[in-house]
């Protein structure tokens, strides 16, 4: 089976984050059960030659094009757009990563118009808003592809809520499909300073503010801790910077930027503790990751993992805000507890998140689709 998965963008910073990474995942685990999978993104950022695969994985990127001041919603690629017909055609199902945005959107209504089996994954992207241009889109694109989608992939009930309201009744074809994450080793037993990591895009509704301000309750117990603030910057970074400066805290704080998935494993290997203090957050790749490789997490009760995490013992789920935050990074930081959450943390990884469970779910679903 030859599988399209289109998605957004593709940028060595991994700026756009979770969708990536989730189409990379399913993309190389449809490999591994030999169907062929390829991934079509715009790019930014790459030094030439740019590349033609990502970790493996056939990819087809345009160089993006900033046409709009909106973010991600506002690049495009009129190469990408010319050739979205013939790269639909040939493959034998597209899988679209489906945003507001002028690539998702456009490749997936080029499968409709080909008759192709589409799937859509929203990932938290598509959901009720008031916002003038959603509503245009909703109106022109967005509700003719959810209703005419073979499936739509949803993570979590309030994304599937979100989904019917936008398409204004129950949706037809959902399904839900949890993120997952491929087994890695396991991090070794932590030792030398504690070391706790932040690694999520830089954005304000992450709060990558609130990592920094738990940081003295934290101090004032163990004196030596690390704190490492790594990813893209989304506008968050100055306050980082400033935050860790007002507070004295310099020489405990490094502030790498963003981190290649090899890299972000490395840091993952050294934490202590992962802590993601954002709200609202669907099912975050990075405290995926961060389970696979055995590291306690630290999540917020909005959190789409906060029950997994919270009931299996592999971390804390909190209050919003840095009170809460330094609270559960000083529980587990007790060896002892640190140790506990740690097992619990690969276990429910490999159990309940695992890509074999995943591609079970998903590959009756195409299954279907091409039917």
């Amino acid at each position: 089976m030859r599988v399209l998965h289109a998605v957004t963008l593709h940028s060595p910073s991994h700026a756009f984050g979770g969708p990536v990474r989730v189409a990379l995942n399913l993309a190389e685990g449809l490999r591994e059960r030999g169907h062929e999978a390829r991934l079509l993104a715009l790019g930014e950022g790459f030094p030439d030659p740019w590349p033609t695969s990502v970790e493996g994985v056939p990819a087809k990127l345009f160089p993006a094009r900033r046409i709009l001041p909106l973010g991600f919603s506002g690049m495009t690629s009129p190469a990408l757009l010319a050739s979205a017909g013939r790269l639909v055609r040939d493959a034998d199902l597209v899988h679209v990563h489906l945003a507001r945005d002028l690539v998702t959107l456009p490749v997936a209504l080029a499968a409709l118009r080909a008759g192709k089996p589409l799937v859509l994954q929203t990932h938290g992207m598509v959901d009720p808003s008031g916002k003038l241009l959603a509503k245009v889109l909703d109106a022109v694109a967005v509700r003719r592809l959810l209703r005419g989608a073979d499936a739509v992939l949803y993570l979590t009930p309030h994304e599937r809520e979100g989904l019917d309201a936008v398409v204004g009744g129950p949706l037809a074809g959902a399904v839900r499909l949890v993120n997952g994450t491929p087994a890695q080793e396991g991090r070794p037993a932590p030792t030398g300073p504690p070391r706790i990591l932040y690694s999520a895009r830089l954005q304000a509704r992450k709060r990558p503010v609130d990592f920094v301000d738990a940081a003295p309750a934290v101090l004032a117990a163990h004196p030596d801790a690390e704190f490492v603030v790594a990813g893209p910057d989304e506008g968050e970074l100055a306050a980082v910077r400033a935050r860790v400066s007002q507070l004295g805290l310099d020489g405990r704080f490094t502030v790498p930027g963003a981190l290649s998935t090899a890299e972000v494993l490395a840091e993952l290997r050294r934490a202590h503790v992962y802590v993601l203090p954002s709200v609202d957050e669907p099912f975050p790749m990075s405290v995926l990751e961060a389970l696979s490789v055995g590291v306690p997490t630290v999540v917020t009760h909005s959190n789409g993992l906060a029950r997994d995490i919270a009931s299996a013992g592999a971390g804390r789920a909190v209050t919003p805000g840095p009170a809460g935050v330094a609270e559960a990074v000083l529980a587990l930081l007790d060896p002892a507890e640190n140790a506990a959450a740690s097992r619990a943390a690969r276990e429910l990884a490999a159990g309940s998140f695992s890509m074999d469970a995943v591609l079970d779910t998903l590959l009756p679903v195409y299954e279907k689709a091409l039917r």
